[in-house]
């Protein structure tokens, strides 16, 4: 297939873009468009092309998408951008959940791409991949007879991983305002921090001003403020062990998205690790499984160009999972 490929990591707020110009290489030339500046996904690409590549035709593209794909159909969860990638006017076009794509980088990264949340080493087994950006995504990633094999899913929309009282008390004062079933996204993302600083001030008793996810995270000496990301982050280790056993993810569970980058020590320092093993029945076996998080600048970027690699050059570990149906 003639290169350039294009690769995409389309997501609720932006839309990041880059070229692979070898088989096997890295993305280049990357960019990241705002959603809002573009009415749907053949107008960003077309944007990119013309701005950030020089103009030039890819022969083809892997696009990763923010929600549900269907053949080569495509929805965003979080905003209004839906269609075919037939419509993208590029010859060969694969459609990944983006979260399907960020499991296939995980080959791909080591070193510096990472940083422990606590835990052993990762191992060779089942890995989960998750992570809190505009939604809450989830997939898995499966050893196969040869290489891996990416498994994507809506695991963002279960209900809400509840624990303690204040868990509690946090999804009361949500339904109180007619929110009758919390989700986990509604809570472990970015307008999630959002919507919790927003619920325990309902629980507090106290008024708050309406505050960003970023203006949440940067008002650490506010006391809501850094109550908000300690329940945050103790929700978001509930969840992470409940996507561990029910994959049995004994290979690591690995977490991306937008927000936990910019809060590394708070969650490193937190309620999380403690949340991420506490069960009844099987703390040994959560004990056992590391919790890393995936710092690279673009790793859904890598997995897509990985994808694109093992589709059309044949040299990627990460393999279809048609071939294993």
């Amino acid at each position: 297939m003639t290169l350039p490929w294009l690769v995409a990591d389309v997501g609720g707020t932006n839309a990041r873009f880059g070229l692979v110009t070898e088989p096997g290489g890295s993305p280049g030339a990357v960019a990241v468009l705002a959603g809002k500046d573009h009415d749907g996904l053949p107008e960003a690409v077309a944007a990119y092309l013309a701005e950030h590549a020089g103009g030039v035709q890819p022969g083809a593209a892997c696009i990763a998408i923010a929600g549900p794909i269907d053949g080569d159909r495509y929805r965003l969860t979080n905003a209004g951008w839906s269609g075919s990638v037939r419509d993208l006017g590029i010859e060969h076009v694969e459609l990944l959940n983006d979260f399907e794509a960020l499991a296939a980088s995980l080959p791909h990264l080591a070193g510096d791409d990472l940083a422990s949340l606590g835990g052993p080493e990762p191992g060779y087994g089942v890995k989960a991949v998750l992570g809190p950006g505009t939604g809450m995504g989830v997939a898995g990633l499966v050893p196969a007879a040869e290489g891996w094999v990416p498994i994507p899913c809506e695991g963002g929309h279960v209900t809400a991983p509840v624990l303690d009282e204040r868990d509690h008390q946090v999804v009361r004062a949500l339904r109180s305002e007619g929110m009758e079933h919390v989700v986990a996204e509604h809570l472990l993302s970015g307008p999630g921090l959002s919507r919790l600083h927003r619920a325990l001030a309902l629980v507090n008793g106290v008024d708050a001003p309406q505050l960003s996810p970023a203006d949440v995270v940067a008002r650490m000496d506010d006391s809501l403020c850094a109550e908000t990301v300690e329940v945050f982050c103790g929700m978001l280790g509930t969840f992470a062990g409940n996507v561990a056993l029910t994959l049995g993810a004994r290979g690591g569970v690995y977490l991306g998205g937008g927000v936990l980058p910019r809060i590394v020590e708070r969650v490193r320092t937190s309620d999380f690790r403690r949340r991420f093993e506490a069960t009844p029945t099987l703390g040994d076996y959560l004990a056992a499984i590391a919790t890393t998080l995936i710092v690279a600048p673009q790793p859904a970027l890598t997995g897509a160009a990985a994808w694109l690699n093992q589709r059309l050059a044949g040299a990627s570990p990460i393999t279809s999972p048609m071939e294993y149906a």
